[in-house]
């Protein structure tokens, strides 16, 4: 499947709407089990519409996770860039970005739900929820790289796996504080990275 991922950013306002109402749709009650006749009552158009707008209903749920994927990488890619934050301190930013996310994801990741609806690796969402797994990992690398910790892409494989589980964590046993927790593994992960890497030097 090829079909053509419109900009969110450059939707119209019809477009705009129905997006937003299958966002909402498809977070809360999964993605095969909404169909477009209830998106496009819900969101005040015809059926019509609703594909003039998007082609297909493949086409829209990749949009509703590619609008979803860009908010979240302008969390994180702020929560980095933070000029208070020291090299080793911008490894964990991510986590610090998730504390703030996980308070509007109650059912847990998006990307990750939709994988396991859509197993299809040439479905368009599915490319999507991957690619942003394979961003959040190369960030975690190149942040480790920035710090000059040895071995990057190693510690980046852990700490995407720690970010991954808290997230889950997070949505099956939401009294337990996942997000802090693994954010002090993840410090300690770092830590002892350092700690080789500078033994290494020595």
């Amino acid at each position: 499947m090829n079909a053509k991922i419109p900009d969110p950013n450059t939707l119209t306002p019809s477009a705009r709407r129905i997006l937003e109402t299958a966002s909402t749709l498809f977070y809360e009650g999964g993605i095969t089990a909404v169909g477009v006749d209830v998106i496009a009552e819900r969101s005040g158009v015809t059926k019509r519409t609703l594909y003039n707008r998007f082609g297909s209903k493949d086409v829209l749920v990749a949009t509703y996770l590619l609008n979803r994927e860009m908010r979240w990488r302008h969390l994180v890619e702020t929560a980095v860039s933070d000029p208070e934050l020291t090299a080793i301190e911008r490894v964990t930013a991510p986590f610090d970005a998730l504390g703030e996310w996980v308070q509007q994801s109650p059912r847990g990741c998006a990307f990750i739900n939709a994988l396991a609806e859509l197993p299809d690796p040439e479905h368009p969402a599915h490319r999507v929820a991957a690619e942003e797994k394979r961003w959040l990992c190369s960030l975690f690398e190149r942040l480790a790289n920035d710090a000059h910790i040895t071995n990057p892409a190693d510690l980046a494989k852990q700490l995407v796996c720690l970010h991954e589980g808290a997230l889950a964590m997070r949505a099956a046993l939401p009294e337990i504080d996942s997000v802090t927790i693994a954010k002090d593994t993840a410090r300690y992960l770092i830590a002892a990275a350092t700690t080789s890497s500078t033994n290494i030097r020595a």
